[in-house]
C-alpha cells in the first residue's frame, strides 16, 4: 500500500467558546460515533478546472464547522496515479466497447458516478479537493476507455443505491461489496475481491475471536456494519457474554481515528483500507487476527441496464492491456485483482 512517513496532529481554534481541539486527520478528539445523516444527492453541478498532479496524502486536516462533507461533484479527466513514484495507465477509447454505451450516457459524453469519500485508498480527496484513489484511477481508465468522462457525485454511502435507481447517478463506486441481498436492487459488475480485517492498537490483544464486550468500530451501512459485527455480538450473546459495543461513524477515516484516539478497541474494515491504515500509522496500529470472508467488490448499476456489459466489457479490456494492473499496483492492491468481471457475481 502507498507509504505515510508520519500521522499529523494540529491544534487549531475550537469553533465554539472553550479549549483547542486537536484534529487528527480530521477528527475531532471530542467526536462521538455519528449514525448517517440523510444527504441531499446534488443532481447537476459545474465541472471543476482539471488538476494536473495526483498527490499522494500525508494527512488531510480539515477544520470544518459542523464536521458535516456537503456533496458535490468533480470532474477527473485523466487516469495518473498519486505524482510521487507511479506510472499513469495509458487507457484510450475502444471504438467497439464505446459503441455498447447505451445512448443517453453516450449522447452525454459523462459517465455520472456517485461515490462516497473518504475510504482510504480506494477513493478519497487529496490536498487540493479532487477525489482521488485506486477506485478512481480504474473508474477514470474505464470511462476513456468507453469515450466518456467520467464525474464524480459525493452522496452518503446508504444513498448512492437508491440515487442510481432513480436515475441521478449512472454508477456507483464507493467500494461495494457485490451482495445478494443488493442485486435485489441493481445489478454489479465486479472489479476487485477484498476480504474483511481488523486493526487493533499496537500490543492489543483483541481479535475478532474475542471481542465480546469491547468497542469495535466501523463506516456505518458497510458490510461490516450490518452483516459482520451484528452476527458477532449475537454469537457473543448466544454464548452468555456482553454483546460487542458497536461503534458507527460517517466516515471510514473517522473510525480508524477512533481506534488510534482509544475511542475504540478494535475496527473493522475491507482489507485494503485495512492494511493502508496500519501501514501509514507509524506503528500505532496492528492487524488483528487474519483477514476473512473474501468478497467481490462491484460497481452498481441500475437493475437491467446495458451499461454493465459496458463497464465488463471495458475492464476486460484493461486487464488484457495490463493498465488493470498498473493500476492495482500504483495503490500496492494487486493482490485483491481478478482475472475476470463478470455480472453479478455475488457469493452471498
Amino acid at each position: 500500500m502507498p507509504e505515510r512517513t508520519s500521522w499529523l496532529t494540529v491544534s487549531v481554534p475550537a469553533v465554539r467558546a472553550g479549549s483547542p481541539v486537536v484534529y487528527v486527520l480530521g477528527l475531532r478528539a471530542d467526536d462521538a460515533p455519528m449514525q448517517k445523516e440523510e444527504a441531499t444527492v446534488l443532481s447537476g453541478c459545474q465541472d471543476r478546472p482539471k488538476v494536473g498532479r495526483w498527490w499522494r496524502t500525508t494527512a488531510i486536516v480539515a477544520a470544518m464547522a459542523g464536521g458535516l462533507a456537503l456533496s458535490g461533484c468533480t470532474t477527473n479527466t485523466d487516469t495518473s496515479g498519486p505524482a510521487t513514484s507511479t506510472t499513469a495507465a495509458a487507457a484510450k477509447k475502444v471504438d467497439e466497447i464505446a459503441a455498447t454505451v447505451p445512448e443517453d450516457i453516450k449522447n452525454s459524453g459523462k459517465l455520472i458516478v456517485g461515490v462516497n469519500v473518504p475510504y482510504t485508498p480506494n477513493e478519497f480527496k487529496d490536498p487540493s479537493g479532487k477525489i482521488v484513489g485506486f477506485d478512481v484511477d480504474l473508474m477514470n481508465a474505464i470511462a476513456t476507455t468507453l469515450g466518456l468522462t467520467a464525474e464524480y457525485r459525493e452522496a452518503d454511502f446508504a444513498k448512492i443505491i437508491p440515487a442510481i435507481q432513480g436515475g441521478t447517478f449512472n454508477v456507483g463506486m464507493s467500494s461495494f461489496t457485490d451482495t445478494k441481498e443488493r442485486e435485489q436492487s441493481v445489478d454489479f459488475v465486479t472489479y476487485f475481491s477484498a476480504g474483511t480485517a481488523w486493526a487493533r492498537p499496537k500490543g492489543s490483544d483483541i481479535t475478532p475471536d474475542n471481542a465480546c464486550g469491547k468497542k469495535v468500530a466501523a463506516q456505518a451501512t458497510t458490510t461490516q456494519e450490518v452483516d459482520e459485527l451484528p452476527g458477532r455480538s449475537k454469537a457473543c450473546v448466544d454464548a452468555g457474554k456482553p454483546p460487542i459495543d458497536i461503534l458507527k461513524f460517517d466516515g471510514q477515516d473517522q473510525a480508524t481515528n477512533a481506534v488510534v484516539l482509544g475511542q475504540a478497541d478494535a475496527m473493522s474494515a475491507d482489507s485494503p483500507v485495512t492494511l493502508y491504515a496500519i501501514k501509514q500509522s507509524n506503528g500505532k496500529l496492528e492487524q488483528a487476527g487474519q483477514t476473512f470472508d473474501s468478497a467481490p467488490y462491484g460497481w452498481p448499476v441500475k437493475k437491467g441496464s446495458p451499461l454493465a456489459a459496458s463497464l465488463q466489457k471495458a475492464l476486460e479490456h484493461l486487464i488484457s492491456t495490463g493498465d488493470y494492473k498498473t493500476i492495482a499496483t500504483n495503490w500496492g492492491v494487486e493482490a485483491g485483482m481478478i482475472d475476470k468481471p463478470v455480472i453479478n457475481g455475488a457469493t452471498s
